[in-house]
Order: C-alpha cells, then structure tokens, then sequence
C-alpha cells in the first residue's frame, strides 16, 4: 500500500484579503494629506519601464522619519493582524517607504493588472496595503480591484470611503481602472519578509 509523509501545518488562505473599512478617520487623513505636500512630486514609473499605457499617476513618497513614524506603526499593526488571520507569512520588516499616489482624470489615471513583486527589493515584498484617501465622490471611475483568476468579472472592488485600508498578498494581481472624472488620492506600503520556501 502507498503511504507518503506530510508534514502538518495550519492552512491558510493565500488568495483572500483583509479589510479596515474605517481604519483611518479624519483627523487622521487631514494630517497625512497636509504632510504630504512638502513631499516632491515626480511621475510613477514600473520596474519595466512601461508609462502611460501601463500606469499614469503621481506619486510622492513619505520617508521614515519621526514626523511619520505613527503612521509605518499603525500601517504594521494591520498587516501583522491580518497575516495573523489568514496568510502567515514570515514578515519582519518596512524594507521601502509610503508611496502617495494620484490618479487625475485629466492625465487618463490608471494601473492595469500588475503584481507587486518583482526582482531585488521587489522580492522582499509579502503584504500590500492600500489606503484609500479621497471620497467617493471626488473622482469617478479609479475603482482598486483583486483578481485571484477565471473570469476577469469576478474580480473583487475595494471598499472606496476615504479612511478604508485593504490588505493583500503581494503576489495578487490587482489594478486601478481608469478615472473618469477628478482625482483619486491613496497611499501603499509593502511589508517585507523572507523568501517563499
């Protein structure tokens, strides 16, 4: 008779997310958003190099200092809680800064369907959290979605009140649509962690 050995772990679910509905509050938002403006400004880019036709936003990106350090803290509490819950993986570090992000109408702002791992530094990426600044009513379109595969339709739509925080595996792919009308204002963190074994 055939026997094999398996080695007992607790199962996780690799493909779902975790969700702070109101995890920012206004307070909150109003002081990241008056921080954020003595940031410099530059345009997204990706690691191949794709522009316009793959990403159009800006970006600003929010250093580990002092000034910000409660934010990285609350940022981390909430991925550690939602890894706890349903991923498990081995996490242990902030190895990139903030990125603020703005998609405009104006400039067609978008991501289509992307990871957020990739070569070097990008390897380290485990958590992906986006956090979702502006109102739903001060853009149209701009909608984040998860696709964990089959049919594109069943991709998951993110929650878009302002304060809401989605979590995810890094290795999901997920987009932007395009905005339609005004501007829609977010920042992302990655946690970092070692490598899949």
């Amino acid at each position: 008779m055939y026997s094999s050995y398996n080695f007992d772990q607790e199962p996780t679910d690799a493909q779902n997310y975790y969700f702070y509905e109101k995890g920012f509050d206004k307070k909150e938002l109003s002081r990241i958003y008056k921080g954020i403006q003595s940031l410099e400004e530059t345009e997204a880019t990706t690691i191949g190099g794709g522009k316009n036709d793959v990403r159009s936003s800006k970006v600003r990106w929010i250093p580990q200092t002092e000034e910000w350090w409660w934010l990285y803290e609350k940022l981390s509490n909430m991925a550690v809680e939602a890894n706890n819950c349903l991923w498990k993986f081995d996490i242990h570090s902030l190895p990139e800064c903030i990125q603020y992000t703005e998609y405009h109408a104006s400039d067609k702002g978008h991501y289509t369907w992307h990871q957020d791992i990739g070569p070097d530094i990008l390897s380290k990426r485990k958590i992906s959290l986006t956090v979702q600044l502006s109102d739903t009513k001060d853009y149209e379109g701009g909608d984040l979605e998860m696709w964990s595969g089959g049919d594109e339709k069943s991709a998951v739509k993110a929650y878009r009140g302002a304060g809401s925080v989605f979590i995810f595996p890094s290795y999901m792919l997920h987009r932007v649509t395009p905005v339609t009308k005004g501007t829609r204002r977010s920042f992302v963190l990655w946690v970092g962690g070692s490598h899949y074994r």
